[in-house]
């Protein structure tokens, strides 16, 4: 069924007797032209783009656990494109504007708000940086506007202008950017990946793969052998686990990253805000709740939940720059694991193994990327050649010296 105001309607006068599931729950077939490992926004995007931009038929999507229980369905719903290098901008850019066409594309309300996100800065260094990452972000055909103090603080007067220890000289806008309802990204794109034939197959565990000759010939799971010449792999977190199943070391670590909801509070946050001075980041869900986080936890973990330091420094960020926090309860916080590459930017790239793809390194960059990243890893396995706006993703661009460093920080997962 198409999702419309005129069903709304007709369901809501009938008793809401003909709403019917939105994916179908099949038991795995014994082969596939092409298996995507991970139920994630990636791996569900991926699926949807290979049946409905390449008409790809025969594609099974396996989760270990249930749809939207990952990274998708635990982050901050932040969507943007303000990136600086030529490897990421347009690439991001890409994203946004599938994003701005989503939820037509697939019939689903995935609440997309484009209220913008306000980078802050708080030194004239600073606000050069900026300039510089806005005029890139321009030239990528994005949209970018340098605001001064006094234009900031008419766009959100209850920040800490005045009594601040690092005060604020002014921000930089990107007025299309916004969020989206995390779980609704994965319902969305499992629904219609499903009225195009995928099978989304859940608790299933990938436990092995079987490579002959150099090439893939399919997966083992815990539900029995899966056959399959094509396999892709966007499983976030795990990828480090799920790839050395394939005999394959990545340039990649896992780390937990948390986010934290408030109590509901009335409207206040414009858009999204973030921290110049320190990494703090804010919107303000539907329901009211602040939505925020920080860094990540620095050491290595596959537990999704986080240490009380990185609560506290998170705090004091949000403490730092809008002292109304403190008045605010904290309701739930939680965390996901990312994958964090070696340059801060991701790997979508075939492997040594041949009819194996890995998607993979996301650092925190990952929903953000969703649509786009799904579009581009679907291009490669269908075509075998990476997608122009992610040419640069390449597995061994850390061997070969073409790294992305984004933040400038070098070769440390845990700093980016």
């Amino acid at each position: 069924m198409r999702f419309s105001a005129f069903r709304l309607i007709r369901e809501g006068l009938t008793g809401n007797r003909g709403w019917k599931p939105l994916w179908r729950d099949p038991a795995p077939g014994p082969a596939y032209d092409h298996i995507i490992v991970g139920g994630g926004g990636h791996g569900l995007a991926t699926a949807y783009y290979l049946a409905a931009r390449y008409g790809m038929r025969r594609i099974a999507v396996l989760e270990k656990g249930w749809l939207g229980g990952g990274n998708v369905g635990r982050n901050t719903t932040i969507i943007r494109s303000n990136y600086m290098l030529p490897g990421n901008q347009p690439f991001y850019e890409f994203s946004l504007k599938l994003w701005e066409g989503l939820e037509q594309e697939i019939n689903f309300n995935a609440m997309v708000s484009q209220r913008g996100v306000l980078n802050l800065y708080h030194s004239d260094a600073q606000r050069d940086a900026y300039r510089r990452r806005g005029n890139a972000m321009i030239l990528s055909g994005a949209d970018a506007r340098l605001l001064g103090r006094e234009d900031v603080r008419r766009m959100a007067p209850f920040l800490d202008f005045d009594n601040a220890r690092f005060p604020i000289r002014g921000g930089l806008l990107q007025p299309r950017g916004g969020t989206v309802r995390h779980d609704a990204v994965a319902w969305g794109y499992a629904r219609a990946a499903d009225r195009l034939g995928v099978d989304i197959i859940q608790n299933c565990e990938v436990t092995g793969f079987r490579i002959a000759r150099g090439r893939v010939e399919g997966v083992e799971t815990s539900r029995g052998y899966i056959a399959a010449p094509s396999v892709g792999v966007a499983v976030a977190g795990a990828s480090s686990q799920v790839m050395a199943m394939a005999g394959m070391r990545l340039p990649i670590e896992s780390h937990v990253l948390q986010a934290f909801v408030s109590e509901a509070l009335k409207p206040a946050i414009p858009g999204v805000i973030t921290f110049g001075a320190g990494h703090f980041y804010v919107s303000q869900s539907d329901k009211g709740g602040l939505v925020f986080g920080g860094d990540i936890d620095g050491y290595n973990s596959y537990a999704r939940r986080g240490n009380l330091p990185v609560v506290e420094d998170v705090a004091e960020g949000g403490m730092a720059v809008m002292p109304m926090i403190g008045r605010a309860r904290l309701l739930r916080m939680w965390g996901g694991i990312v994958d964090m590459s070696m340059d801060g930017s991701p790997i979508i790239d075939r492997t040594p193994v041949e009819g194996l793809f890995l998607n993979a390194g996301w650092c925190y960059g990952g929903f953000k990327a969703t649509p786009a990243s799904g579009h581009v890893f679907a291009h490669l396995i269908a075509t075998g050649q990476p997608h122009a706006t992610a040419s640069a993703y390449r597995l061994d661009r850390f061997e070969r010296g073409l790294v992305i460093d984004e933040k400038g920080m070098g070769a440390q997962p845990n700093l980016h």
